[in-house]
């Protein structure tokens, strides 16, 4: 391993890195943007190889996103927890970049002990607030003890990765929020246009007085005014779209049904495809209702069929439901998931079938060249 940097090389160390973090689009982070970033920590502190792993909101599990140095191919489809690496658990808990010789056995599953191929292992936390984002793991090329220099050095550039990370969150949080007061917007807009005359209307049918005339014309003008605000109205999104998760549906159900086995997943028939438009949102109705069957269901039985009648697709996740399950109506994440259906003119019921199981269903009509 190279010596450590001077203090004249930490500046431009940093820079580098920075600039690689500001070419992030706040919108679409994708894995050759963390790619980059594995890349640029290499470089500004001359290690041979690293991996970026974080917690992925909308997968809900922890992913390799970058790789510099290893290909990125040999971790797909493999499912990664801190029970995996106990030295990730470690870093994070005391929030310092932790170094393992390699006389140590790193402490790893096999499925990743092949890629540091028998040398000393730094892991670098990915922290923020106590919050818990991800961890780099670092080959450093040798079994050199790490120095104190460029420690510090590979702890701050994950202090401003994490920082880069938790700010984007708030910006999408701060999205979230405006996006509910467009919500609050559009309930008030209907009550003070629609509701008013449609009140108005009820009133004068109400009357015992015969509908005629200048009356008759009145009404007539107020329910066509009304129809034309609802109209407009209609077209506001009603809810904030489900973030893209890079995968497919049925990737989806492979993984699962591969990775837990306690839910006794079925995929009933065959997975029919889903346009790209519809994805995020089939993921979030599939995934909020097996993080619902978890919860609450009796024997965790899961049934999921996935269907193209015509020009509608159909997503149904049926499970055994707990005789003693609660009768109140299901969560938030269905009523938002409901929300966004509307976007795509779909919808989302849900609900406890005569048979005694509890149905989540979407339905999406397509559009002719979906």
């Amino acid at each position: 391993m190279s010596s450590a940097p001077p203090d004249s090389a930490i500046a431009p160390a940093l820079e580098l890195f920075v600039d690689v973090l500001a070419r992030a689009d706040a919108d679409s982070v994708s894995d050759d943007y963390f790619a980059r970033l594995a890349g640029a920590l290499c470089r500004t502190t001359g290690m041979r190889r690293a991996l970026i792993f974080l917690y992925d909101d909308a997968r809900r599990r922890v992913r390799a996103v970058g790789a510099h140095g290893v290909p990125l191919d040999r971790l797909e489809g493999r499912h990664v927890s801190l029970e995996d690496a106990p030295v990730a658990r470690q870093a994070l808990a005391e929030d310092r970049v932790v170094q393992v010789e390699s006389g140590a056995g790193h402490g790893i599953s096999p499925a990743f002990a092949e890629l540091v191929e028998g040398r000393s292992l730094i892991c670098v936390p990915i922290a923020a607030s106590k919050r818990w984002i991800g961890v780099i793991l670092v080959d450093p090329g040798s079994d050199d003890k790490l120095d104190a220099a460029r420690r510090d050095l590979l702890w701050t550039l994950g202090k401003m990765l994490a920082m880069a990370i938790s700010a984007r969150a708030a910006t999408n949080q701060r999205e979230r929020a405006r996006q509910l007061e467009e919500r609050i917007s559009l309930a008030r807009d209907l009550h003070d246009s629609v509701v008013q005359r449609l009140f108005g209307i009820s009133l004068a049918l109400g009357s015992a007085a015969p509908l005629e005339g200048e009356a008759r014309e009145r009404c007539n003008t107020e329910l066509n005014a009304a129809l034309g605000e609802l109209r407009t109205a209609l077209q506001r999104p009603l809810g904030r779209p489900s973030r893209p998760t890079g995968t497919t549906l049925a990737a989806e159900l492979d993984r699962l049904q591969a990775e837990h086995h306690d839910l006794r997943l079925e995929v009933e028939g065959t997975v029919a495809a889903v346009p790209p438009e519809a994805e995020a949102l089939a993921q979030s109705v599939l995934a909020e209702a097996i993080r619902n069957a978890r919860k609450h269901a009796d024997g965790a039985r899961v049934v999921v069929r996935v269907q193209r009648r015509d020009q509608t697709l159909v997503l149904e996740v049926e499970n055994d439901a707990a005789p003693t399950a609660s009768t109140q109506p299901a969560g938030m994440g269905l009523r938002l998931a409901a929300l966004e259906a509307l976007n795509l003119g779909g919808i989302v019921e849900f609900g406890r079938q005569p048979t005694g199981t509890w149905l989540v269903r979407l339905v999406v009509h397509l559009e002719h060249d979906a």
